[in-house]
């Protein structure tokens, strides 16, 4: 058995020895595809909705309440996953945000959001880091769907036309500036940080918006 291992080991160690030059470099490159394809199916995996909202933290608490937003159903049938705002598309940006949220793992194991009533208390530190990445990334996962370029004023409200091409226009600010609570809901915060701002006389309608 001793044998057998100092075997395996010294072919482990000096690979050249026992195998030819065309054999290693088939090997590594068939091995290199291998390892690629299960690590992108890794990636992809967890980027899917029943990955995260597979344990009862997501599942009962902001994946309840996206269900209610036009983000999960709407006249048109397009959804946004979590992963469509929550994990950059392009593949660097992406790689650093899933080491981000390995930490997340602690969380679980430690039981930081465990209950409902603990949610609620984290909710707003939850909220500002999101708020944070998507101010510092200009809104990214927002623009990967909307375009500025192609909206049509036309069909939106008074409200929103002004703040669209304005703000938009010159890019003095972001979507997550003004659509703070736009797929969940908006933490308890102290008075004068959110306001409900009514639309335009005779819509009838109010948006939720964080205050400048």
């Amino acid at each position: 058995m001793v044998k057998l291992i100092k075997r395996y080991w010294n072919i482990v160690r000096r690979p050249s020895v026992h195998f030819s030059l065309g054999f290693l470099t088939v090997g590594g490159f068939i091995g290199g595809i291998l390892f690629w394809g299960a690590f992108n199916t890794a990636m992809e995996l967890t980027n899917t909705e029943k990955f995260c909202t597979g344990c009862h933290e997501m599942r009962d608490n902001v994946y309840a309440e996206l269900k209610g937003t036009i983000h999960f159903t709407n006249r048109s049938g397009v959804r946004a996953l979590c992963s469509d705002c929550h994990v950059p598309h392009n593949w660097t940006d992406k790689i650093a945000r899933k080491m981000q949220a390995s930490k997340e793992v602690w969380g679980k194991i430690f039981g930081t959001i465990d209950t409902r009533e603990k949610f609620v208390d984290k909710r707003l530190e939850l909220a500002q880091h999101e708020w944070a990445r998507f101010k510092a990334n200009d809104s990214l996962e927002c623009r990967n769907c909307h375009n500025y370029d192609y909206m049509d004023f036309t069909r939106q409200s008074v409200r929103a036309q002004n703040m669209h091409s304005t703000y938009l226009a010159d890019k003095s600010k972001t979507c997550i500036d003004c659509h703070k609570g736009i797929a969940h809901k908006l933490p308890n915060m102290p008075p004068g940080q959110t306001s409900l701002a009514p639309e335009p006389a005779g819509t009838g309608k109010e948006v939720a918006h964080a205050a400048r």
